[in-house]
């Protein structure tokens, strides 16, 4: 079994659910007493989240490059940026160490196409939704087609994530509202919707849609789970 080395503490909210999957999936796999070798190095969320605010993303990505190179240097065999934001930066992090990164965007992806979808929604931070490093990766190499919610629901689902989400908060008024953004993405034709924060899943599951859901928490983890226990490391 080769070791999973995560950057998480963006927010430790998911990161604990990265953890927990991880070893279930393991166990599931293995049987028995099995659970997943991984490293985890937990970052202090509000220095990312100012970072962020203050648009310092060469700041943040020196810190993403770092933490990345302690877990190499630990005996990681793979890493994982374990938010989807901060693969605003995942080329620099995977250039900077010589295990690879498994990046959040393709997990995605490969289950959309595999699912057959090709027009999707995508719920997010702003940076996410707004910004091309992860909407066109996913156009690039998997030939999708991912539209994002209006202004207004864009600041909504963003405002939720950072005010309340990563704290732990989850409260039955922004469960509607985040139900309302997913129902005006499907019908301006979305087949299916990415939980493209880790946080999402806190808020919304299955019942809160009438197209397919792609939580990314979970899908970067199980394909962890699958280099791990592979016989190689794409």
């Amino acid at each position: 079994m080769r070791t999973i080395g995560l950057i998480g503490g963006m927010s430790w909210e998911s990161s604990a659910h990265y953890y927990r999957i991880i070893n279930q999936a393991v166990r599931a796999r293995l049987g028995g007493g099995h659970s997943a070798r991984c490293l985890l190095l937990s970052l202090d969320f509000a220095e990312i989240a100012a970072g962020q605010a203050a648009g310092d993303w060469d700041g943040l990505t020196a810190m993403m490059i770092d933490a990345a190179r302690q877990l190499e240097r630990g005996g990681a065999d793979m890493v994982l940026i374990c938010t989807n934001t901060m693969h605003l930066m995942a080329d620099d992090v995977a250039a900077s160490v010589a295990i690879p990164l498994l990046h959040i965007g393709d997990a995605a992806g490969a289950a959309i196409v595999s699912a057959g979808h090709r027009r999707v929604g995508l719920l997010g931070t702003a940076f996410t939704m707004e910004r091309d490093f992860y909407r066109g990766r996913l156009a690039d190499r998997f030939g999708l087609d991912v539209i994002v919610p209006e202004a207004e629901d864009r600041a909504e689902v963003h405002r939720i994530i950072y005010d309340e989400l990563v704290q732990g908060q989850v409260s039955a008024a922004s469960r509607e509202v985040y139900r309302g953004v997913i129902a005006r993405l499907v019908d301006r034709g979305a087949e299916a919707i990415i939980l493209g924060c880790t946080e999402i899943m806190l808020l919304v599951g299955t019942a809160d849609s009438a197209v397919p859901l792609f939580d990314t928490t979970d899908l970067h983890a199980l394909a962890a789970v699958e280099a791990a226990l592979a016989g190689s490391i794409a």
